[in-house]
């Protein structure tokens, strides 16, 4: 079975066993899940990812399943354009189209016994009373960009919790002083999930597409994050959980509340959305119920009758109130991963 072999491995005679120094395995920085549009491509997905994985030490998959989603693979890359090229990859090369979730990044958590766990998804994370400390990657950005934009990229890099760390003027020759000598690289240090969510975007609408950047790990710094439950009719949806830092974590939860509540259908009684932290409610939205008219086939004036049929409605809609299951379309899901 070649998936018994890695990248770095040496193959050598049994009786000359000595091992090659020099490799290091490269570890991935970012995880996201893929599943295929259509579950008969699962096999193709499958295939796929074990020849890429031959010759790309960095890329790790593992399998996954969602109740909504279906069965699919929990991928590792070194970074965002990694994931990208693998994605295209598998789409082009094996014919694959794929439901890609939003990326997250791996945490370092040391429980209160002295265990160091590796936590990628919220559903690893264990419970608060067990927890001594959390650790999230950082990374070191540098931003090329004209200096008429630097304030608002600094700003940009603030807001996700960037630490300055130095300014570079670039000098060049005199015949292309004038051009160029505006050009400058902003360095800061970063929190890797604060990078992987739409900063590169945010950063080419506010250098209007000249600014890019490049980045390296650090370390894993301690941090206050907190697992967020996303909950539809008081029962939670783990698809939708996420972990984030605690002064992130409420804004975050209402902006997804909204959208689910613009894409998830209404039913015939109402459907609360929350959003808790240790089943403390940080966020709630509500979608209202539809209501028929029972009196549209009655005729005159028969006002007895009308109030016998609203109080039935009435009594209709508390009980399904209680017993009503609340289903997300797979279309609506697919709407709050892409928010």
């Amino acid at each position: 079975d070649i998936s018994y072999f890695t990248v770095g491995d040496t193959i050598s005679d049994s009786a000359d066993t000595l091992p090659l120094d020099g490799y290091k395995a490269p570890k991935p920085n970012i995880f996201a899940t893929f599943f295929p549009i259509d579950s008969e491509d699962y096999d193709n997905l499958k295939i796929g990812l074990s020849k890429l994985a031959l010759n790309d030490a960095s890329l790790t998959f593992s399998d996954q399943r969602s109740n909504l989603l279906g069965s699919g693979f929990r991928c590792g890359f070194l970074g965002l354009l990694h994931m990208d090229i693998i994605q295209e990859r598998l789409e082009r090369e094996y014919d694959v189209n794929l439901i890609i979730t939003a990326p997250t990044v791996e945490y370092e958590v040391t429980t209160n016994t002295g265990e160091e766990l590796k936590i990628q998804t919220p559903q690893e994370m264990p419970d608060t009373s067990l927890i001594k400390e959390i650790r999230e990657p950082w990374v070191r950005i540098e931003v090329l960009t004209p200096s008429q934009y630097m304030g608002d990229i600094m700003k940009l890099c603030q807001l996700r919790r960037g630490q300055y760390v130095n300014t570079k003027y670039l000098t060049h020759s005199r015949s292309d002083m004038q051009m160029r000598d505006q050009y400058i690289i902003l360095e800061y240090d970063i929190p890797l999930a604060s990078l992987i969510s739409n900063f590169f975007d945010q950063m080419k609408n506010i250098s209007s597409g000249y600014a890019s950047m490049e980045y390296e790990f650090i370390d894993f710094f301690p941090a206050d994050i907190v697992k967020v439950s996303v909950l539809v009719k008081y029962e939670e949806v783990p698809a939708l959980d996420f972990l984030d830092v605690r002064d992130n974590a409420r804004a975050k939860a209402a902006k997804l509340l909204e959208e689910m509540k613009k894409v998830i259908p209404r039913q015939q009684f109402p459907i609360p959305l929350q959003a808790a932290i240790n089943s403390k409610v940080i966020a709630r939205e509500d979608i209202s119920a539809f209501r028929k008219d029972v009196t549209s086939k009655l005729y005159g004036g028969d006002y007895s009758r009308k109030l016998k049929l609203l109080k039935k409605q009435k009594k209709g809609k508390a009980r399904l109130k209680m017993i009503g299951k609340v289903n997300i379309p797979q279309e609506a899901f697919l709407a709050i991963l892409k928010t």
